[in-house]
């Protein structure tokens, strides 16, 4: 984890992993508001564009556990957010890392839309990125337990006493949303600080967070698939331990790499790879939603369908070219750091590795 400790002040300077969540955040937000034509967006849209609603999860439309995150009733209610993100977001990123950040963010997302939708006894519609930032809240207030971060008790004091006065002074504040994505963070931070004490004595080398990042965006994609059942030679729970293990296994077998001389060059040649694949069974598993699949009654699929079914393949291979030229653009100084290796870098790596206890 990168060697930083919170300074006192109530601000702290944005990094990628923040910017990412506010672009995608205000694109898709933005799209609802021009389809409304206008700073705000009726219900009947929302719901169509993947508002949580009461009976989602008992229909199995899992995905709206993370698309209602994205999406906001209005320009106000937006700004709001992303102001929270910004503030509370920066923090968190910079003491964790953006793997870390991510993986909390998306926790608090996903578990405070479940315990939301468990505490409404009555139909409902709920939209917006307060569950995810609750839990950057939650996540710094957990740092701040653990004595891993230096904010004062005051930054804890406002903003929680403010969140706590917004979710209860307005009706139509989901407060359940709140207090799940806020506990969720709490919880999901203590986790990941127990995750890298027991790493240090299951893996050898501190990974990268390009190496971080690229893993747990391939461990989701991992996840989704065998979560639709992509895969039928086993189902179930089954499924799941056999991901599980996969993923624990590529872990180990990265580390094993990053050990070797020129070993990071190799994991991150390897990985731009491995996103060009994934991006070309996830084009190809889209296919089958083409016609006479259409429209599926989503609306952002329903257009980025229109588009992609005539030429699926052409576009699949395309998007897949220029998702590993991403990749190898993005950890360009790594594979330098790799390829320049005389020896240095995978004991660097170890190194780092035994000076780190937890978070």
């Amino acid at each position: 984890m990168p060697s930083y400790r919170a300074g006192p002040g109530f601000f702290e300077v944005p990094h990628a992993a923040v910017y990412a969540l506010m672009t995608v955040t205000v694109l898709a937000s933005g799209f609802c508001f021009i389809l409304a034509g206008g700073a705000s967006a009726p219900a009947e849209l929302l719901y169509r564009s993947g508002g949580m609603y009461a009976t989602a999860i008992a229909r199995h439309e899992y995905w709206r556990l993370v698309a209602y995150g994205f999406l906001h009733v209005n320009f106000v209610h937006l700004t709001m957010n992303m102001l929270c993100l910004v503030l509370w977001g920066a923090h968190l990123e910079r003491r964790v890392g953006p793997a870390y950040f991510l993986i909390i963010y998306l926790c608090a997302m996903v578990f405070g839309a479940v315990i939301g939708n468990g505490i409404h006894s009555t139909p409902y519609l709920t939209v917006g990125a307060s569950g995810a930032t609750s839990g950057i809240l939650g996540a710094l207030l957990c740092l701040w337990i653990l004595g891993k971060l230096d904010l004062r008790l005051d930054f804890f004091a406002i903003n929680i006493g403010l969140n706590i006065v917004f979710a209860f002074s307005n009706s139509r504040i989901d407060w359940g949303v709140h207090l799940g994505g806020f506990a969720a963070g709490l919880i999901a931070c203590a986790l990941l600080d127990l995750v890298e004490k027991a790493n240090a004595y299951v893996l050898r080398c501190k990974f990268p967070e390009i190496v971080k990042v690229n893993l747990t965006l391939l461990a989701c994609v991992t996840a989704l698939w065998a979560w639709n059942g992509q895969a039928h030679a086993t189902s179930g729970w089954g499924l799941m331990i056999v991901v599980v293990v996969a993923c624990c296994a590529v872990v180990k077998l990265v580390d094993l790499a990053l050990s070797m001389k020129k070993g990071l060059a190799i994991v991150v040649t390897a990985l731009a790879g491995m996103n060009a694949a994934a991006v070309m069974l996830c084009g190809w598993a889209l296919a089958f939603y083409c016609w006479p699949h259409m429209p599926i009654g989503y609306i952002p699929l329903d257009i980025f369908l229109v588009i992609f079914c005539p030429y699926p393949f052409f576009i699949s291979g395309v998007a897949a070219i220029g998702v590993a030229a991403l990749t190898l653009c993005l950890g360009a100084k790594e594979i330098s750091r790799g390829i320049e290796d005389v020896g240095f870098v995978a004991t660097s790596l170890r190194a780092e590795r035994s000076r780190r206890h937890g978070l």
